[in-house]
């Protein structure tokens, strides 16, 4: 069975998992794990971090009110912020999954979530070095579009990438976004304003069936009729 479970209407906090693979809501007792996790892959995601503009002034809160304000963002629908987790174990379900604290191995945010007449969001995320390349970001990326396309009812989604980011061009080529255009100078990335790829998938555009269900599908054919490229599918 592919299908992803999801809830028929938004509530926030809100954990969404496929297999070992969990979206949950970043909690205060987190703080030290993710410091630690951030502090190992500053080198590995450095050149794709937003960084504050001369123009901007930098914010500074304590963990605890970053968390209160994406709690507050989250009950509302306008940002939906997800640590990535990873419990090899979780097919046990009940009672021990429970007692597990399964390890963070990224984040996915959805972001700038407009409704009205624009219904449309946008898509980040980033992995651990010791994590990429097993298709995590494919489909936490997959289970987030199929959230937002079927309960929050978006319209379109975009993922805006730099051009020299080629784990993150991969990642949606598997999903199926489509190139839009680019956007020079878009966003303030490792010190500079960074031009940016724009791939977009409207939700006339999602498979029937969902996301999630079209790549697993999608792997397990390719599985099935080229095993080499199925392994090399695997990347983040």
């Amino acid at each position: 069975m592919v299908d992803l479970d999801l809830p028929r209407a938004h509530r926030w906090p809100l954990t969404l998992r496929f297999g070992p693979l969990a979206l949950r809501p970043i909690e205060r007792r987190d703080a030290a794990e993710l410091r630690q996790l951030r502090a190992r892959n500053r080198e590995w995601t450095g050149p794709w971090d937003t960084t504050v503009p001369p123009q901007g002034v930098p914010r500074s809160l304590t963990f605890g009110r970053m968390v209160a304000e994406q709690r507050a963002r989250g009950r509302a629908a306008t940002q939906l912020s997800w640590l990535l987790t990873l419990d090899p174990g979780a097919a046990g379900g009940g009672e021990a999954r429970r007692r597990r604290r399964a390890p963070i191995v990224g984040q996915l945010t959805v972001a700038d979530i407009v409704y009205g007449a624009g219904r449309f969001a946008s898509i980040g995320y980033w992995i651990d070095e010791g994590h990429a390349g097993r298709g995590l970001v494919p489909l936490a990326a997959a289970i987030a579009t199929d959230y937002c396309f079927e309960v929050l009812e978006l319209h379109r989604l975009e993922i805006c990438i730099r051009p020299e980011n080629q784990r993150s061009l991969r990642v949606v080529d598997k999903l199926g976004y489509r190139r839009e255009g680019l956007r020079p100078r878009y966003l303030h990335i490792d010190g500079d304003w960074r031009d940016h790829l724009v791939f977009v998938m409207t939700s006339e555009e999602c498979p029937a069936g969902g996301l999630v269900r079209a790549l697993v599908e999608q792997r397990v054919q390719d599985a099935a009729t080229n095993p080499a490229k199925a392994a090399g599918d695997a990347v983040d």
